[in-house]
């Protein structure tokens, strides 16, 4: 009778962990990693990095691997490869980290190419490699995808930063325009490129904020926050007309902080500080592209000079360039790659050509390439950013609904603050005339 009794317990003990671990799993994630999955993936990761080391070349010998017999030279692979030391994997709220030291002669480069290899390994969803300093090795293993259900990442609320989602590594995806003035997003439609737009906006609103919206596909995307707006432009003309306006805008800055002695308006009083200004490009092509007519080239022209000079010189006079496209290569024009030279945050979304992904990120991390290439169409609002440590990160923009932006804009329209000389290009352009 003890027996029946004894099993039953067992049955029902098992059946309580199994609905306590699942309950566990789904409302405390990262308890749950830390408590059953980090000890069985520690041990995982020092029971076969030996292994792992050797089958992938990772491994080196002190003796050489030839002997001279007379006049022949054998070679041959060692018999007793020695692995490169590692730390204990120290636990993160989504995986594991270890320091690799690396043995004189041997480079970052083949634990790189190894990182697929210790992915499967170790049965985790990614591994990532990265050289800190050197003679070290940096592997970050993550556990679980974060950004398939992104939770809402907290950061300090700060004048021009924009939390906007959440990184691969778990943290806060924070858009920084004090520490990167200008920023260029790529994505083709229903890759979440319109999305991390909306969710900038939104986080912008409530801040003494000057918006500036320009968006050619007749007001769609930046339409929604029209209350909050303090101009938007749904064609070029009146791009053209706005762009140079902001370019009068901080010619009159710079007089400002000429007169008072300063290099920016951080360093104005607060009392005579000019209102920061971001100014928001949805569809950057259309401003590039023209129809062979002389108008069209000159209003091509202009809205290309007028970027470039905002990227240039906006920085420093509190006017900030966010560009987005779906198609961002030189085949629009010599003043795109000028011009992306000056946005030095960069976001690239699923991209449908290789050359755009490759224009976005190839000349600031050349790695980071194949990874935006490698998202799927199912991943929508998944990103490679740069700006992170390690010089880029996936991650996830926050979904913001259409009544959600809205009611964002209605709620902080009147936080909306004027800018004249935007207003005044606005009527001549409507009258007929282009603002110079």
């Amino acid at each position: 009778m003890t027996g029946p009794i004894l099993l039953a317990f067992t049955l029902a003990a098992l059946a309580w962990i199994l609905v306590a671990g699942s309950a566990l799993r789904e409302r405390h994630p990262v308890w749950f990693w830390y408590l059953t999955g980090y000890p069985v993936t520690a041990v995982r990761v020092l029971v076969t990095w030996r292994r792992v080391a050797q089958f992938n070349g990772l491994t080196v010998t002190h003796k050489p691997a030839r002997r001279m017999l007379g006049d022949l030279e054998v070679r041959g692979e060692p018999v007793r490869p020695i692995a490169p030391r590692i730390s204990f994997p120290r636990a993160t709220p989504t995986g594991l980290s270890l320091v690799v030291r690396l043995h004189p002669g041997q480079t970052p480069g083949p634990f790189i190419a190894a990182a697929d290899a210790l992915m499967h390994a170790w049965r985790v969803h990614g591994v990532r490699v990265t050289s800190p300093e050197r003679g070290t090795v940096l592997i970050t293993a993550t556990a679980r995808d974060p950004l398939e259900r992104p939770g809402l990442a907290s950061a300090p609320v700060e004048l021009l930063c924009a939390l906007v989602g959440v990184l691969e590594s778990g943290g806060a995806w924070v858009m920084d325009l004090r520490q990167m003035p200008h920023w260029l997003i790529t994505g083709a439609t229903q890759s979440g490129k319109s999305t991390l737009l909306a969710r900038l906006v939104c986080q912008l609103a409530p801040q003494p904020v000057a918006l500036v919206g320009i968006d050619c596909k007749g007001g769609m995307e930046l339409g929604l926050f029209g209350d909050r707006l303090t101009a938007l432009t749904t064609d070029r003309r009146e791009a053209v007309a706005v762009l140079g306006a902001m370019v009068v805008e901080i010619q009159d800055r710079m007089r400002i902080c000429r007169a008072a002695g300063a290099r920016s308006i951080w360093e104005l009083p607060h009392n005579v500080r000019p209102v920061p200004v971001v100014v928001i490009v949805d569809e950057l092509a259309e401003l590039y592209l023209t129809d062979g007519t002389r108008e069209g080239k000159a209003e091509a022209e202009k809205c290309s000079t007028y970027l470039l000079r905002l990227g240039q010189l906006g920085a420093a006079l509190g006017v900030h360039l966010v560009v987005a496209g779906q198609r961002v290569g030189s085949d629009l024009g010599p003043g795109v790659t000028a011009l992306r030279a000056q946005l030095a945050g960069r976001i690239c979304h699923r991209v449908n050509d290789p050359g755009t992904a490759e224009m976005t990120l190839g000349d600031l991390n050349k790695d980071s390439v194949a990874v935006a290439q490698s998202i799927t169409a199912q991943e929508k609002g998944v990103a490679v950013c740069t700006g992170t440590e390690g010089g880029w990160d996936r991650a996830r923009s926050h979904l913001t609904t259409t009544d959600e932006a809205r009611k964002t804009a209605s709620a902080y329209a009147g936080m909306t603050p004027e800018l004249p000389s935007v207003d005044r290009a606005l009527k001549a352009s409507a009258g007929g005339e282009i603002h110079e």
